[in-house]
């Protein structure tokens, strides 16, 4: 049974810790197209295999750092977030640690300063236009969206394959 996240961290290219932070998950939202005609009563929507809308990830931070700053160079980045999430066997009766690790390629879009006030964080932000996201637990990738390469890959199947091989590629 999962339960919590415990803590992450966020790392740039895999070993420059980026710092403290929030982040904010893109939203997987399939593109779809409305049929209508003859033999339906009404629309019907089609989701579109493998097709999303634009995502973004989200990252908030505590204070200004160097790091934080550089992810706003207008380039692609390489974000790890390395989460330790708490579940609980609820048969052996064990509280399990699983390591959940999204990586992410992103170019950044905004960066929000944040506030400044005595005796209080910054809180500033960035927004990234996600090009590439995959997600590990335990080391085992259950997912891939690649839209520039034609990769959707869920839990070992990969839905545009098929795609793939009918535009030759």
């Amino acid at each position: 049974m999962d339960q919590s996240i415990i803590n992450f961290k966020v790392y740039e290219d895999s070993v420059e810790y980026v710092g403290m932070a929030q982040a904010t998950l893109p939203d997987l939202t399939a593109l779809t197209q409305s049929i209508s005609g003859a033999g339906i009563a009404g629309n019907v929507e089609a989701v579109i295999l493998g097709h999303f809308d634009a995502m973004t990830l989200g990252l908030n931070f505590r204070t200004v750092t160097a790091q934080s700053v550089k992810l706003s160079e207008p380039r692609r980045h390489t974000i790890d977030l390395r989460v330790a999430q708490q579940d609980e066997d609820v048969v052996a009766g064990e509280v399990v640690v699983r390591a959940v690790k999204h990586i992410f390629v992103v170019i950044p879009k905004s960066d929000k300063g944040g506030t400044v006030a005595p005796a209080s964080p910054s809180n500033g932000s960035g927004e990234y236009a996600v090009r590439y996201w995959a997600t590990y637990i335990d080391g085992k990738k259950v997912r891939e969206i690649d839209p520039l390469n034609f990769k959707c890959e869920i839990n070992g199947v990969d839905y545009l394959a098929p795609v793939r091989t009918a535009l030759g590629m």
